[in-house]
């Protein structure tokens, strides 16, 4: 693996490392409040006009990077592809779409890796 494919695994890591505490402290704090429900949460995330463009902009690219790992995770051969789905509900998409990235860089690495080796 080359230095340059390093720091791209590093960075998708480090991205998906800072996620977690940026998104958890956050659901954790409104979670500790009385009498909250996800339905709560969901009009807390619409209260005004910037809350709710930047929960509808979460919603699209969610969306967007959802299909782009279900496509390219079948198409690369990315293993467990539905946990990163799955796991984006329920963690963030913020954590697992950086994680999906690095198994995919990390694969296609090795397969060009190993290609490169065939040819030589």
């Amino acid at each position: 693996m080359t230095t340059k494919d390093k720091l791209i695994c590093a960075t998708y890591a480090l991205i998906a490392l800072l996620a977690i505490p940026a998104t958890w402290i956050n659901n954790i704090a409104f979670m500790q409040q009385p009498n909250n429900s996800f339905t709560d949460f969901i009009n807390a995330a619409y209260v005004n006009a910037a809350a709710a463009s930047l929960s509808n902009d979460l919603l699209f690219i969610a969306v967007a990077a959802s299909m782009f790992m279900a496509i390219e995770g079948k198409r690369v051969g990315v293993r467990y592809v539905w946990l990163y789905l799955v796991f984006s509900g329920l963690v963030a998409i913020s954590v697992t779409f950086p994680l999906f990235l690095l198994a995919r860089h990390l694969k296609l690495t090795k397969e060009l890796t190993e290609q490169t080796s065939i040819e030589s």
